[in-house]
């Protein structure tokens, strides 16, 4: 029937382990008729390695615990999908550097958090199994970025806190396309580039009250600690833009980054935008 690449890969600084929903899956293709294997990936070569069968019209099931690894393996797509500039296809919409991606399936072994969660996709073995075989393909806006991880598939939150919690301000100038929501002169309390729901509502404040991982644009906010003259007590002004593309440049020593559940650190100035339709799922 199918040749099907089901690919394991290893949390960071762990060891590559085939797990329970992992085989059941493949079991599940099995009796339907579909040639799975299973692969597991430790390195961006073993996921490379994986994705020659794709390029070769396998099928894809990535098996993830975290959102990262999902992260890691359209990264990969990226690179070796994405024409370099001076041999950009005649063909491919000007608002994309990257053709259509080939599908792929996600076999969620986290929690219900994370992205297939909110994307609504199949959780079980057997269901993840099923939709791969009905190929019906859902077509998702990629944020590309000029990080080190290249791509964002949920959002990247900003911002971190002491050791008793509390959240400490740092500056930046944020713009969306021709919008500008803080100059870098003001201190904010968190910031937020989304293109799906994972991280709208960080400690229950509304940063972004929906994304559209679908709509052909970004979504991105700031918390600005606002006093009032006449009362003590600080109030949280939330500014919110939706665009094309989003732009941040932290201050000083830089600020805390959560992008799609990898921690790091922001640095220097960075940019993501929407890459329309770019990646696609079987979303059963």
């Amino acid at each position: 029937m199918y040749d099907i690449v089901v690919l394991a890969l290893a949390e960071s600084g762990g060891e590559c382990q085939v797990r329970v929903p992992v085989r059941a899956c493949a079991d599940a293709l099995t009796a339907a008729g579909a040639k799975p294997e299973i692969v597991v990936a430790g390195s961006d070569q073993e996921i490379d390695e994986a994705l020659v069968r794709v390029a070769g019209g396998a099928r894809l099931v990535v098996a993830t615990a975290v959102d990262g690894q999902l992260r890691a393996v359209v990264r990969r797509m990226v690179r070796r999908w994405a024409p370099p500039p001076s041999q950009r296809p005649a063909g491919l919409p000007e608002n994309r550097t990257v053709p259509d991606l080939p599908a792929l399936a996600v076999l969620p072994m986290g929690t219900a958090r994370d992205l297939a969660g909110q994307l609504g996709l199949p959780r079980e073995p057997a269901a993840v199994a099923a939709a791969v075989l009905a190929d019906r393909v859902r077509r998702l806006d990629l944020l590309r970025q000029d990080g080190s991880s290249a791509v964002t598939l949920d959002g990247a939150l900003l911002g971190g806190s002491d050791r008793t919690g509390r959240a400490v301000t740092w500056r930046a100038r944020v713009e969306v396309d021709d919008a500008l929501l803080s100059d870098g002169g003001e201190p904010l309390l968190a910031g937020l580039v989304a293109n799906a729901g994972g991280y709208l509502r960080p400690d229950g404040l509304p940063l972004v009250t929906a994304a559209d991982p679908a709509d052909g644009l970004v979504d991105a906010a700031v918390a600005v600690p606002v006093r009032s003259r006449w009362r003590r007590r600080v109030r949280v002004e939330v500014r919110r833009a939706r665009g094309r593309a989003v732009t941040i440049r932290p201050a000083g020593d830089g600020v805390a980054c959560l992008d799609d559940g990898v921690a790091g650190e922001l640095t220097r100035q960075r940019s993501w935008w929407v890459e329309p339709g770019a990646w696609a799922v079987y979303p059963g």
